[in-house]
């Protein structure tokens, strides 16, 4: 089995890539949000313990997220290994899933990590704009509209929700980096951890991940 832990601060791509992994790897893309979600949904037992901790805007504790995972693992299309995007987000969790793994006689292969410079994260995150009048959704690098502050399609003012604001986000982002920069040290100190330039296309990191696998598959050999 073929564990592929993919790291990354929000906005650095890693759902992107990790869907192009897993067409070309042939294993499944596990994000623990939509493992929450789906459990919730289909009334399973760890979905409803979950759920008592998601409906009051607290954490679902690690050893639910690890049992969902290991049991998403135990799956028949994930035999042979997958993409785990979303966790572990940090070094407690990192450490719980290397145990929980070895107790299946499985460990994590590969640890990549997605780096994209924090004000290019920001730059990504803060470019959303959406139009009054419908909805209709803008950004500011990816997808600019002809006029700047006008909505193409109906011609209504453009404005920017306060969870898309540069200063929010920024705020938000600072919470989150410590405990990706203890994540990607765990990695490191076991040897697992490679590294991808995320300021490229996606195409480019998408080839540079690929690499990065049969690097390390190489040096394991």
């Amino acid at each position: 089995m073929t564990v592929v832990v993919l790291l990354g601060a929000p906005g650095a791509g890693k759902g992107t890539q990790a869907e192009i992994l897993r067409k070309r790897l042939n294993i499944p893309h596990v994000a623990t949000g939509d493992l929450f979600r789906a459990a919730v949904g289909e009334g399973s037992a760890i979905g409803l313990e979950a759920r008592r901790y998601m409906e009051h805007g607290q954490l679902v504790p690690d050893e639910i997220t690890i049992r969902m995972v290991l049991e998403r693992l135990s799956r028949p299309d994930a035999a042979g290994g997958a993409i785990l995007d979303g966790f572990p987000r940090t070094a407690a969790q990192a450490r719980a899933l290397d145990e929980a793994l070895a107790g299946q006689g499985a460990r994590v292969e590969h640890a990549l990590l997605i780096d994209v410079p924090t004000e290019d994260l920001v730059a990504r995150l803060s470019g959303r704009w959406i139009c009054r009048a419908s909805g209709h959704v803008y950004h500011a690098i990816a997808n600019p509209p002809a006029v700047p502050g006008v909505c193409d399609l109906d011609g209504s003012e453009l404005h920017q929700r306060d969870d898309d604001r540069a200063e929010t986000i920024r705020a938000r982002m600072e919470g989150q980096l410590g405990a990706l920069a203890d994540v990607v040290e765990h990695y490191r100190a076991q040897g697992l951890l490679r590294s991808v330039d995320g300021c490229y296309s996606i195409s480019v990191v998408a080839e540079a991940l690929l690499v990065q696998l049969g690097q390390a598959a190489e040096r394991e050999a």
